[in-house]
This record gives structure tokens, sequence and C-alpha cells, in this order.
């Protein structure tokens, strides 16, 4: 269900608000105008403003930020926080970012002028060189500073940061993806409360609660028509055309790169077996005999984003309906076996995510029809 704690606001409340059309019109594709279980929720940060064309934006684990003005050259880590830059319009500010391999944009091909270059990626392959900052030269690093210091691939530790916070510009992120990491032990936010601080950067609000309001009411619609009887899944990664070891997903984890699962109310087949999820510490694998024994409804594999839904079913599925163990699974023999999603999201994506996941589940009900307007949600993300 969509978050509680939050007032639902329409887009008739936007529209009749007097502010929406001149704020949309202001937050332009260079920097903002005047202007989340993860339902939209509020308090993803606090913004504030001295008065003196400064502002604060808050966020854990960093806290206070405070911006002279609107950044123009940004730099982030997480695809699911460019995405959230994509549908505030201000795309054009991301300079560079991580893991450009899993930053899906092909959704935006179905958005009418909404088109997206992936930049620059700082992620190498022996991890991040802290020079990499000093080049780029950042007006803000859109990164959840815990993030780089807690994995050793990276080669960053805590000095390093404080080096380029000090010396290039401030940190200000939090790593939502997913809940499972033992060093995150301060707030998470859901989908919404952290697409609402990258609003508060960069001054967009009102672009944000008409992007919120059509989330609010996509969901309640689409739940509206949900069965009572969901099945469970089981979420893995499973890389290349015939995968025979996967990593395991706790699909109760809060992190928001389930949220179109939760929205649906898809429950978690690992449930009450032991078997823990995919964190920075833990990065065991099960195989299909561990998965016989859990034998869940549905199959979805991660690690195929790229592909269609027909080139999935042609390779993975095909090979798994060969395969002597795997072909013994509820899911293969009854063809539930799907794409897994993005490991990470952001607010446009989600649409197209939860809009999958309910064609997947209960094609019954929903067919293959849209469940939301493009041309709405593009003139949002045009500032139209």
């Amino acid at each position: 269900m969509a978050d509680s704690s939050r007032r639902r606001v329409t887009r008739r409340d936007v529209l009749l608000s007097g502010g929406a059309a001149t704020g949309l019109a202001l937050a332009g594709c260079t920097g903002g105008g005047s202007d989340g279980g993860d339902g939209t929720g509020t308090g993803g940060g606090n913004a504030s403003d001295d008065g003196g064309g400064s502002y604060t934006v808050s966020m854990a684990p960093v806290g206070d930020v405070e911006l002279e003005s609107v950044p123009e050259r940004v730099v982030t880590y997480f695809p699911g926080y460019a995405d959230m830059c994509v549908a505030l319009g201000v795309e054009d500010s991301l300079i560079a970012m991580a893991e450009t391999n899993r930053y899906h944009t092909g959704y935006y091909d179905e958005l009418d002028r909404v088109s997206v270059d992936k930049p620059q990626d700082i992620l190498g392959e022996s991890g991040i060189d802290r020079e990499i900052f000093y080049e780029l030269g950042a007006d803000l690093h859109l990164i959840d500073p815990q993030w780089l210091t807690n994995n050793e691939f990276f080669g960053l530790d805590e000095s390093d940061v404080e080096d380029v916070r000090t010396n290039v510009a401030p940190f200000l992120g939090n790593a939502i993806f997913r809940r499972t990491d033992e060093w995150h032990d301060y707030e998470y936010y859901t989908l919404y409360e952290a697409f609402e601080t990258v609003a508060q950067v960069y001054q967009a609000e009102e672009r944000y609660e008409a992007f919120a309001a059509f989330h609010d009411e996509f969901v309640a619609g689409v739940q509206d028509r949900l069965p009572e009887e969901r099945p469970n899944a089981l979420l893995v990664f499973g890389d290349g055309d015939e995968p025979e070891a996967f990593s395991p997903y706790r699909l109760a984890d809060e992190g928001t790169n389930k949220k179109q699962f939760h929205d649906l109310g898809i429950e978690d087949a690992l449930a009450g077996t032991g078997i823990e999820g995919l964190s920075t510490s833990d990065r065991g694998q099960i195989d299909y005999e561990t998965m016989l024994e859990v034998d869940p409804d549905t199959l979805l594999v991660r690690g195929h984003e790229d592909k269609s839904a027909a080139a999935f079913e042609d390779t993975v599925l095909a090979f798994m309906e060969d395969h002597p163990v795997a072909s013994e699974l509820t899911a293969v023999r009854d063809g539930n076996v799907f794409r897994g999603g993005p490991i990470y999201q952001g607010p446009i994506q989600n649409l197209f995510t939860t809009e999958r996941a309910a064609h997947d589940f209960f094609p019954d009900e929903f067919g293959e029809e849209e469940l939301f307007d493009r041309a709405e949600i593009a003139g949002i993300v045009a500032g139209r």
C-alpha cells in the first residue's frame, strides 16, 4: 500500500494549488525551478533557506549540507538517483555515475521526448580512484559516503572521502536499494522519500509533488484490482543465459529494488528458510537443489534487464526447462519464471517495473494493458 504517513496528494490538488504550472515551467533541464512498503512518504530530507540564496538539505548519514545554489555538476553512484534526476528534468547536470551497465535507459523509449545519454562511469576495474573526483570537479556528490568506505573493492577509506568533501564538494545520499548491510545502521528512506530530497537539492519540489501524485494514483488503481490470493516468489541474481548458481535476495527486505513486489503484495518464498539475502558481507549462493527445497510459486531472475521478455524465455527459461533439476521446479513447470527487475531503480523505472510485474503475476486481471499514461508522465518530466 502507499505510505500512510503521507496525506495522499492527488494531481488535482497539485493543479489547484496555483503554483504547479509556474513551478513546472521553471524547472528547466539544467538545474531546477521554483519549486514511497515504499510509498511516496515525506520527510526524506529537510530543506531550509536562509533567505540569502543558499539553502540546506539534510539526509542521513551526512546530515545537513549547505548549498550556495542549485548544483550544475553532479556525480552519483546509484542509477536510481540518476533516474530521479531524469524525472526532475535535470539529467544534464549529471556528469558521471557508477554502474552504468545497470542504468537501464530503455524505459525512456516509451516516453515522448525523453532521451538520456549515459554519463561517464567512475567505477574502474580496480575500484574507484580518489583522483577521479578531482578531475570531475563536481558541485555535489549525490552518493552515500558509507557505501564507498564499506566496500573493500572501491579502495576508499574515510580519509579519502573527507579529503574529497573538503577540497571538491560535499556528499549527500543514502544507499536505499537494499536493507541487508550490517554497516547501514542509520536511517533508511523509501524511494519517494529519497526522491523528495533530490527534488530539494534541485529546488524542484512542485515537479516532485506532481510525480508523487501520479505515482499514488497509479499504485492505488493497480492495488484496487489485485486478487485476494497472491503468489510467493523467489528473487535471485543469476547471470548468463544458462545460470547454475544464484545469489538470493530477501523479498521481505524493504529495499527500494523490491518496491514493485511490495506494492503488489507478493510474498517472500524464503520466509522461514534461514537463507539470508545478498549484502556486502554475505555473498552466499544457492543452486537448483536448494531452490527445489523451497519450490517457489514464481522465480524472479535478475541480471537480464536488457533482454526482452521473449529473449529471456528463449534463453534462461528454455535452459531451465531442459535442466534435470530446474525442470522440477513448480515455477519452471508453470512457466512462471520472469526477469527480476533492475537492482537500482528510480521513480520512472519503478512505474514500468510495477506495470510489468502486474502483467507477470496477474495476467488474468491485467493482461498486457498499459496501466499508466505515458504521455502524462512524459509531460511531467518535460515540465509541461
